[in-house]
């Protein structure tokens, strides 16, 4: 298994545009070298590509969906008069991201 390097983490972060310091980018290499000890640990498991994967962690689990019920909402009208600002029925909101 690939070990990564300073130069792997410094891409990813840059493709994820969060720079990293030096020291972020060492605690990230140590944080993945752990993983990698965990991952070892877990390949030494004898028989573990025999174990059938499971979809729940408990065998007996069970779960009974609530019906379906449609129930009134309240009505446009009163909603949009709790609003600073709107336009016909879709409310305002200020820009987040891109804004001048």
């Amino acid at each position: 298994m690939q070990k990564f390097t300073k130069e792997m983490v410094d891409d990813y972060a840059d493709k994820l545009l969060i720079g990293l310091t030096p020291e972020e980018n060492a605690f990230v290499l140590a944080e993945f070298d752990v993983i990698d000890e965990n991952m070892e640990l877990l390949n030494e498991i004898p028989n573990l590509k025999d174990v059938e994967p499971m979809t729940h962690a408990l065998d007996n689990f069970e779960f009974t969906l609530r019906e379906d019920k449609a129930e009134e909402s309240e009505r446009i009208e009163d909603i949009l008069k709790n609003c600073d600002s709107h336009e016909g029925r879709e409310i305002k909101v200020p820009i987040v991201v891109g804004g001048d």
